[in-house]
């Protein structure tokens, strides 16, 4: 079959991209591991799809928050690439020498955005309507830990808000856990990603933090030492900056990151 390829090719017979998935039939290409923060979860399982349609090989997730995902990571879990959603957390996998040199790339940006169950939908004219009594119970991630917590911490606090809010932060153990907790009239209100949000099916929007005034949220990736497919981890971290990539990402919402750290 594949002595005939060409001359298949040429006739206009085979398709090319039949041409390109055929050429790896009875070629077991090894599937990688990618550790990711839960934000991720939607627009990576989608990229992974389109990955494969064009020849790519299989790519395995363990979704999580980025600071669980960090631990596990340095206590030895097997993972080739990681993309978190902070660079705090990269930091750490780095400082433990696990990052592969000159892989750390800036891959994506983000933004805060405050959600409210949707059966009470409310537009705010400034983050300062929380302080509305009726906001009894905000969820974010875990402050002391989860990005998406830092984030919202930071966030309150250059507008004056944290200390005087915090009797009613809710702490959840990842940002789509804060998200569910709206969702499920857990809670009167959420700080989550802008992303988050636009999957969100019994919540609204009703703030988006201005970029000028929210933190700058960057998601990090890069291959881990020791991974099992080094080659093909590179391989899909180099499609995710592709191109195609970018739209995907982009149709989820989210920015590629300004480069030069």
């Amino acid at each position: 079959m594949y002595r005939l390829l060409p001359v298949l090719l040429a006739l206009g017979l085979v398709p090319l991209d039949a041409a390109v998935r055929g050429s790896t039939v009875g070629q077991e290409r090894p599937a990688i591991m990618v550790a990711a923060a839960i934000s991720l979860t939607d627009v990576l399982t989608a990229a992974a799809n389109e990955y494969q349609v064009i020849g790519g090989g299989p790519v395995h997730f363990n979704f999580g928050a980025s600071n669980m995902l960090a631990r596990q990571i340095v206590s030895g879990a097997p993972v080739d690439v990681f993309i978190s959603a902070d660079e705090a957390q990269m930091d750490v996998v780095a400082k433990a020498g696990l990052i592969v040199e000159g892989s750390r790339v800036d891959l994506l940006k983000n933004q805060l955005a405050l959600v409210v169950p949707d059966d009470r939908p409310r537009t705010f004219a400034s983050i300062r309507e929380l302080l509305d009594p009726a906001f009894k119970r905000i969820a974010i991630g875990d402050s002391d830990a989860v990005p998406a917590g830092v984030y919202a911490k930071q966030y309150l606090e250059r507008e004056g808000l944290w200390n005087v809010l915090l009797p009613r932060v809710v702490p959840m153990g990842s940002v789509r856990a804060a998200l569910a907790a709206v969702e499920s009239g857990a809670a009167d209100a959420a700080i989550v990603y802008r992303t988050d949000a636009s999957t969100a099916k019994r919540a609204t929007v009703a703030w988006l933090v201005p970029p000028e005034r929210g933190p700058r949220i960057v998601y990090p990736a890069a291959r881990i030492r020791g991974a099992r497919a080094g080659v093909e981890a590179a391989k899909f971290l180099d499609f995710l900056q592709s191109d195609p990539g970018t739209r995907i990402f982009e149709r989820f919402g989210f920015s590629r990151a300004p480069q030069g750290r």
